[in-house]
């Protein structure tokens, strides 16, 4: 499994970018996929996810409102659309793909990941 995030730059604060991750190398639609971020110096945390197909979609309480995590099965790719972007969201952004169905928010539950993508948000 290859996951390729993009999307990633630098804006101001209340700007707002779309990540995307494609996935290849397996079936897509059944397995769930998450976003997490780690800023320097800080532990990788959860930012938000959904399960296959969609049908259960968790945000952490940071983002809750601002963000909005999607997918197309057709194209094998998940988006998470960020908007009123703050100086806090500065990170690398990493998407992951879980082998299972379910969604979760823990980064060990997640067994393919992508290579980051940085987001930097200006004051």
């Amino acid at each position: 499994v290859q996951l390729q995030a993009s999307g990633g730059g630098l804006v101001q604060a209340g700007d707002s970018l779309r990540l995307s991750c494609a996935a290849s190398g397996r079936t897509f639609s059944n397995n769930a996929m998450g976003w997490f971020r780690q800023a320097p110096g800080k532990e990788r945390e959860f930012v938000a996810a959904l399960s296959g197909r969609g049908v259960s979609i968790y945000y952490s309480d940071f983002v809750k409102g601002r963000f909005t995590i999607s997918r197309d099965n057709a194209k094998n790719t998940v988006y998470l659309q960020m908007n009123s972007l703050k100086p806090e969201d500065t990170a690398v952004y990493y998407c992951a793909q879980r082998l299972y169905y379910s969604a979760s928010i823990t980064p060990a539950e997640y067994a393919y990941w992508g290579q980051g993508t940085l987001v930097t948000v200006s004051s």
